[in-house]
């Protein structure tokens, strides 16, 4: 079975306190890889989730599926404060809009 690592979430910051580079998969957040390139990096980050994979399927674990492969409905709901609340309703009622439309400007930012 083809596996959906190179779908994965991969990303690549540099790590002040290690003092080199550091790959990251999001799916895996236990898992990590330094290098002193980004180049580096990347490839060690995408090995170590190939043999993980890898390991998982051969012991019958399910794999993470990727962001990427995710479905996203487009709704989320976000608890604010009444008073938050009140001044987002009025500020989009004075600029015309939904209070949906102001917050997703304001989300989009």
């Amino acid at each position: 079975m083809p596996t959906k690592n190179n779908r994965y979430t991969y990303r690549v910051s540099w790590s002040e306190e290690d003092q080199e580079y550091v790959g990251l998969c999001t799916e895996f957040p236990s898992l990590s890889w330094l290098s002193s390139s980004p180049e580096k990096a990347l490839k060690g980050i995408r090995q170590t989730v190939n043999s993980v994979v890898e390991d998982m399927l051969e012991c019958n674990e399910s794999i993470p599926e990727p962001l990427s492969s995710k479905k996203y409905s487009g709704k989320f709901m976000v608890r604010i404060p009444p008073h938050i609340h009140r001044q987002l309703a009025i500020q989009a009622a004075e600029e015309g809009v939904s209070l949906n439309r102001l917050a997703s400007s304001k989300l989009s930012r």
